[in-house]
């Protein structure tokens, strides 16, 4: 019995300090709100995580902001994700996870691209970590970082054709064949 009333402790505590995050993570959203006006497009909550999604525009701004405001010290993760098969328009989006020692907390940012206009700026001069997730991004998915330092292919070699991680780069490719952007490559498979 003992066991049992610990653990459901243990669990109501977590419970509490997780409803707390949120709480302080959308106080974070909302000052974030009034500093940029309408440059936050979207944000949800979802499994204990907050994700905020801005404009491209602002973007370096927001993550400055984030960083010397909001004591968000450390950019984690950074990569894109491609929905091609899921929606239309917008094609991409690039996703920053972003983590604060200060306060323990973490904050998804997400910025939406057109497919015919597929580039962010670069938050390298704001958060070092990024510059080999940003390399990572173009190589993988052929969205342009603008501003990078050294913006070249990191995993595959500089001659590869096109971008693995695209939905239309051909699920059975090997080295040689070409890489056609058609509108069958999927139901060929």
């Amino acid at each position: 019995m003992v066991g049992r009333d610990m653990e459901q402790r243990t669990q109501d505590k977590e419970a509490t300090q997780a409803m707390t995050d949120i709480d302080r993570l959308l106080q974070v959203v909302e000052r974030l709100k009034i500093r940029f006006d309408d440059a936050v497009e979207e944000v949800e909550v979802h499994n204990g995580e907050v994700t905020v999604t801005v404009r491209r525009d602002i973007l370096t701004e927001v993550m400055r902001y984030l960083r010397d405001d909001e004591r968000f010290e450390m950019l984690v993760d950074a990569t894109a994700v491609d929905y091609l098969l899921l929606r239309n328009e917008p094609r991409f989006e690039v996703v920053y996870h972003m983590l604060s020692l200060t306060h323990r907390l973490r904050l998804r940012v997400k910025v939406r691209l057109q497919s015919d206009d597929a580039w962010v700026p670069t938050v390298c001069h704001i958060y070092p970590s990024a510059n080999p997730y940003e390399r990572e991004i173009w190589d993988m998915f052929g969205i342009r970082v603008e501003g990078h330092p050294n913006l070249k292919r990191i995993l595959t070699y500089d001659e590869f054709p096109g971008h693995p991680l695209r939905k239309d780069f051909p699920l059975f490719w090997q080295p040689g064949m070409p890489v056609e952007k058609t509108e069958e490559t999927f139901e060929e498979w």
